[in-house]
């Protein structure tokens, strides 16, 4: 969990650049315009070996007219090579095919990684910013702002410039409170003060 942590610290240091997100978004349509090429790739194999399948037929129905005619030899025997030519041929362009397909898999596969990497990033970054949020909102409330420099304690200062600080091993509600209910009295008094 803690390397998933780091890095997807990593991670967002290195996309916070603008020029990194734009890095990401060139990758995308690098992806999608690499997916479309071998698309259209696959669907010229395709008609291809279509074409290639008619000419089969053609030259099987060739050497059944010519062995039903008796044919001499030389003629059977070079349509015989034209044909084993041809599934050479259909052979070669049905693994030509297996090979885009697979490219064409592994561009998908990169893409709706890339989209859900791009998603992480967005979420993380909308957390840090209701977080942060969060802390104004408390220091203001409070009037207390904390010191986040050193994690194994918990201390700050008022903004009165009363400095503290608080064991993080024991429960520090009850102190906490008392910190902040001398500085609420003080605006209520003066809220409702009439002189």
């Amino acid at each position: 969990m803690e390397e998933l942590m780091n890095y997807s610290n990593n991670l967002i240091e290195v996309l916070k650049e603008e020029k990194d997100a734009f890095g990401l978004n060139h990758f995308l349509r690098h992806t999608e315009a690499s997916q479309s090429h071998w698309a259209k790739h696959h669907n010229q194999v395709a008609t291809s070996i279509q074409d290639y399948k008619r000419k089969i037929n053609a030259c099987k129905q060739e050497v059944a007219v010519t062995e039903s005619d008796t044919v001499a030899d030389a003629v059977l025997d070079s349509l015989l090579k034209v044909l084993n030519e041809e599934h050479q041929l259909e052979r070669k362009h049905r693994e030509d095919l297996r090979v885009i397909t697979n490219g064409v898999d592994d561009l998908d596969r990169r893409r709706v990684y890339t989209e859900e990497e791009f998603q992480k990033i967005k979420k993380f970054d909308q957390n840090e910013l209701r977080a942060q949020m969060k802390l104004s909102m408390y220091a203001s409330v409070t009037n207390t702002i904390p010191y986040l420099d050193d994690e194994s304690k918990l201390s700050g200062h008022k903004r009165a410039v009363d400095k503290f600080e608080l064991d993080p091993s024991k429960d520090n509600c009850n102190t906490i409170w008392k910190m902040i209910k001398p500085v609420k009295n003080q605006s209520l008094d003066s809220a409702f003060s009439f002189g």
